[in-house]
């Protein structure tokens, strides 16, 4: 650790009182603000893991380390003496930060978020607060965040920080950590003062027990003081609803849209995200674009990950999937960018759909020729449709029936994904069709929720037709329908493994709430149905369960919620 005139400086300003920071903390809704709107429309961008890590890449002392690259110091046990000098063998001569920012560009992203620094604690930038960063620290020394921050800007591509709270080489973060966490404000400082407008702060490491929602407030309003228009990640804080602009489930896609936040899903091409070697379990350009547009169906945003060597190179399996998806989205680009979410919770065929206006993008996967595609449940008169491939070799036919507008292609453009463009008189709606049967019974399915959360999502196979991984108490589900006036008795049909149950939850009812608490069923698919008490009222539309507390691994598998109605 090294002091200079620059390090006081900063740190002089880093004194000034958090009460003036906090008044730099927007009032606007992320959801509408100007602020976020290039978020809103970019749908997709690049995550890059870059550090020491891709020097070992994976192997440590001629060993196989399990887990992902960037984690190799945590998973092989490496010493910090042992670790630092993996900062003299980096020396990416092949780093091309106009190459990277071309492959973003051509891919058809439009933003980078780039680690600045991992948990690993080496800083891929020039910082005043240690010597252990590229400039001082490699036989490169060169500062590759400047470089790629004016490629970037000349790609048209938004520039974004990833920066880990937690820092395994730092050794005040467990001795004396208000030490650490003023070395922290000084590098995110850094980070937003030297390298011009930054499009996110992507935070990560806020797990650790130092941690909490004050400090993330504190580091939150520090970078709205610097640059009150950057977007922060719900990971600055312990990831509520209300840290940061959005969430950001990991490896992973919501069942359906999360509902009052902007997200994003972060996800590898291959099982790592930082570069190792023997990692050839490629995801497929199908598997990409499918997932591509699985999120922009749900109103989310796909931060695809590359890991680049320790020369500097994204691997050649990277630039190839990359390539493909640019190559599908200059065709396809108006079906993603800037569109909403798809008025379906559940689409009635292998596909999905995107909206913008009064144009629904059909998205299909594996379609057949000259087998229609019943767009069931849509209300609205459908006018016209276009393939969005305008090869001549392959035309779309409008149809009606009694469920709904049909489409049949006479020939199929990409059977990976082909989008269909149809256009409605007035912005097309669903026609949910939650409704009573015919005995009068309101069955509510796991798979028409519209969950809130970022852990909460709909399963299926093996048994599994609801809603799992609650292993948030914060998360939530609820449905709309239509229901006639009368009381009702509620049901809920849940399973919870043994050693997991206990969780307290309220079901509530329009203006009415009935509770209960989740009992073992013996395990996640053994499902049973309980009955919690009755309702009555006029005119129910909405219900929801929530959870009041979870002390177990997770509230509950939920099957579905019966309204089941009683005689006067």
């Amino acid at each position: 650790m090294r002091m200079t005139n620059q390090s006081l400086k900063m740190l002089a300003l880093l004194a000034v009182p958090f009460a003036l920071a906090l008044q730099a903390a927007p009032s606007d809704d992320p959801l509408s603000s100007p602020r976020t709107e290039w978020f809103r429309e970019a749908r997709f961008g690049m995550f890059v893991h870059w550090g020491l890590y891709a020097v070992p890449a994976g192997v440590w002392q001629g060993k196989d380390v399990p887990g992902c690259g960037e984690w190799i110091m945590n998973g092989a046990h490496i010493p910090v003496a042992e670790y630092e000098p993996l900062a003299k063998q980096f020396n990416p001569v092949r780093f091309d930060a106009d190459a990277w920012a071309k492959a973003a560009k051509d891919a058809g992203m439009r933003y980078l978020v780039i680690t600045s620094k991992h948990h690993d604690g080496f800083c891929l930038f020039n910082s005043a607060a240690t010597d252990y960063d590229i400039v001082d620290a490699t036989p490169y020394g060169r500062d590759v965040m400047k470089d790629l921050s004016r490629a970037c800007a000349e790609q048209g591509i938004r520039f974004c920080f990833y920066h880990s709270i937690m820092d395994w080489h730092h050794p005040e973060q467990n001795r004396n950590f208000p030490v650490y966490y003023d070395y922290l404000k000084q590098q995110v400082t850094e980070l937003l003062t030297n390298y011009g407008p930054i499009g996110i702060m992507w935070f990560d490491g806020e797990w650790i027990k130092q941690w909490d929602r004050t400090k993330g407030q504190e580091l939150e309003a520090l970078c709205r003081s610097l640059q009150p228009a950057v977007i922060i990640n719900n990971r600055v804080g312990k990831r509520t609803r209300e840290d940061g602009d959005y969430e950001t489930p990991e490896q992973t896609i919501p069942a359906g849209k999360i509902q009052g936040r902007l997200w994003e899903t972060c996800m590898t091409m291959n099982d790592t995200w930082g570069y190792k070697t023997k990692d050839q379990h490629w995801k497929s350009t199908t598997d990409c674009l499918r997932k591509l547009v699985d999120i922009a169906a749900k109103g989310g945003n796909f931060l695809l990950n590359v890991g680049p060597t320790a020369a500097g190179e994204i691997p050649e399996a990277s630039l190839v999937r990359l390539q493909e998806m640019g190559e599908w989205l200059r065709v396809n680009g108006e079906a993603i960018y800037g569109t909403e979410a798809s008025p379906y919770l559940r689409h009635p065929f292998p596909g999905r759909c995107t909206s913008k206006g009064s144009t629904l993008y059909v998205h299909l996967f594996d379609a057949k020729p000259n087998e229609p595609v019943v767009l069931a449940g849509l209300v609205g008169e459908a006018r016209s449709a276009r393939l969005l491939v305008g090869d001549g070799l392959a035309e779309v036919r409008l149809g009606q029936t009694a469920d709904g507008p049909s489409l049949t292609l006479t020939a199929v453009p990409d059977p990976r994904v082909t989008v269909v463009a149809v256009t409605f008189a007035t912005p097309p709606s669903l026609d949910s069709g939650l409704r009573p049967g015919a005995d009068g019974v309101l069955v509510l399915p796991a798979r028409a929720a519209i969950v809130h959360g970022s852990r909460l999502a709909y399963e299926e196979g093996n048994g599994k037709d609801n809603l799992g991984f609650w292993t948030d108490a914060t998360d939530w589900a609820e449905w709309d329908f239509s229901l006639p006036a009368g009381e009702y008795e509620v049901i809920l049909d849940y399973a919870c493994e043994a050693g997991s149950g206990g969780s307290q939850y309220v079901v509530e009812v329009g203006d009415q709430r009935v509770q209960g608490t989740v009992a073992s069923t013996g395990g996640w698919t053994a499902f049973r149905r309980v009955a919690l008490g009755r309702v009555r009222g006029a005119d129910l539309r909405r219900l929801a369960v929530r959870a009041l507390g979870k002390p177990g691994l997770a509230v509950m598998n939920l099957r579905s919620v019966s309204l089941i109605p009683k005689a006067e």
